[in-house]
């Protein structure tokens, strides 16, 4: 063969391994199951069983191309239960996560991040009822394809530069990512959109026009009444100022739940209708808020719906464990630790500490869920007493995390879990 031949094929040659090379590297990456990791994940993560999730709120992911470690986790008092409890883990490091998060298809705009407190398992019935969910946040892909965060508090300690580098997501290790069902890409548009004008304008609204509310018991919305607060939350955005004449005061979970309500608006083409008398009609709810307790169980019906309170109950369900199992871990999420109630922010503090005297009651309503059908209807007569109680519907942080332990066919499902990011 001529040289000049020779160099060509080998050029060929070189040209094709670089090419499978890139391809393999650009190739989709998933999640896989090791049961040497799994153990080792195990005693790292330390949390209850129902801390995690079962595989019927898993969303059906696309392609993913990261570089970071995408593990299934495993519960270990779960591997020998059914419902496949567990998490999706992607352990990653701090350097550079908001790019790599943004371009790795993973995360979507209009995702939820809720920060999760493994320590908060085991650390009292409050912050046991809450999954170790302390706060939520919302997630936008920016368009140079990184991820960008949005919260409330709108200030440097949570927003900060807004790439997920606040001193909150700095100490967090755990990131729980929810994601609500069916977004199309003209709502994505327009969440983008509002998200950007929000966190471009944050330091001239927050908080004189938007503020935080510390009590996560007095939600904005009330039933069968207009989205009014929704519609100030777009007109601030939009630079229309607060015609309210005082700050909107919203917690974290309010916040991201009246910017997912406003999807269907297009900041540039309906600015006009929020300077209305009425609510714009592109206004809408994405997740029906929740009662303090649902009527999922037992018969997992497609109209049910869950309670703020369900988040453990409809975990260890699914699990079907017999009873000597069943009842020493519903004991253990009501077991009172102050210890780790200190842990909590004080906000937290403040409603685990409204809520202690409706805690013995809620404990009766578990076990009578979990047992023979006399106690289910016992327990039904509780959950109602708890609704009738003059506790309002509402959107707390873990509500996102226990819309998608719904079942998939259910008519009130709006959200599925993603995946869990762990920080190391």
């Amino acid at each position: 063969m001529p040289l000049q031949n020779k160099f060509t094929v080998a050029a060929l040659c070189c040209a094709a391994a670089l090419f499978a090379a890139g391809s393999q590297a650009a190739s989709a990456a998933d999640f896989t199951y090791n049961e040497k990791s799994n153990a080792d994940l195990a005693k790292k993560l330390k949390i209850p069983v129902y801390f995690a999730v079962p595989k019927s709120t898993w969303a059906k992911l696309p392609d993913i191309k990261t570089t970071d470690k995408l593990v299934e986790f495993k519960h270990p008092d779960g591997i020998k239960a059914k419902g496949d409890v567990g998490l999706r883990l992607v352990v990653a490091k701090r350097s550079g996560l908001s790019a790599r998060l943004g371009k790795s298809g993973l995360l979507q705009t209009g995702d939820i991040m809720l920060t999760f407190r493994s320590e908060w398992g085991g650390a009292g019935a409050y912050p046991n009822i809450q999954m170790g969910i302390s706060h939520t946040g919302f997630a936008y892909v920016d368009k140079s394809g990184n991820l960008r965060n949005l919260d409330n508090p709108m200030d440097a300690e949570y927003v900060g530069p807004g790439n997920l580098t606040s001193s909150h997501y700095r100490t967090l290790n755990f990131l729980h990512i929810i994601r609500p069902r069916n977004l199309t890409d003209a709502q994505k548009a327009n969440l983008l959109a509002w998200a950007t004008k929000l966190n471009a304008s944050a330091g001239k609204v927050y908080p004189s026009q938007i503020s935080f509310n510390q009590d996560y018991n007095k939600p904005k919305y009330q039933p069968g009444r207009p989205l009014d607060f929704v519609k100030t939350f777009g007109q601030i955005a939009l630079g229309q100022g607060n015609s309210s004449g005082k700050p909107l005061d919203m917690y974290c979970s309010e916040f991201v739940w009246s910017l997912l309500s406003l999807r269907n608006c297009d900041p540039a083409k309906d600015a006009e209708a929020f300077k209305g008398s009425r609510v714009p009609s592109c206004v809408k709810e994405p997740m029906e808020p929740m009662n303090a307790t649902g009527n999922v169980l037992p018969t997992h019906g497609r109209n049910s719906y869950s309670g703020l309170a369900d988040g453990p109950l409809l975990v260890i369900d699914p699990m079907e464990l017999p009873d000597d199992v069943r009842k020493p871990l519903i004991d253990s999420i009501f077991v009172e630790n102050p210890a780790g109630m200190s842990k909590m922010s004080v906000g937290h503090r403040t409603v685990a500490e409204q809520m202690q005297p409706q805690f013995a009651k809620l404990k009766g309503y578990y076990v009578g869920m979990t047992g023979r059908m006399w106690q289910n209807w016992r327990a039904r007569l509780i959950g109602t007493g708890f609704n009738w109680a003059g506790i309002a519907e509402n959107y707390s942080p873990t509500s996102f995390l226990i819309n998608t332990l719904l079942p998939p066919d259910n008519n009130n499902r709006s959200m599925d879990y993603v995946a869990t990011i762990f920080i190391e």
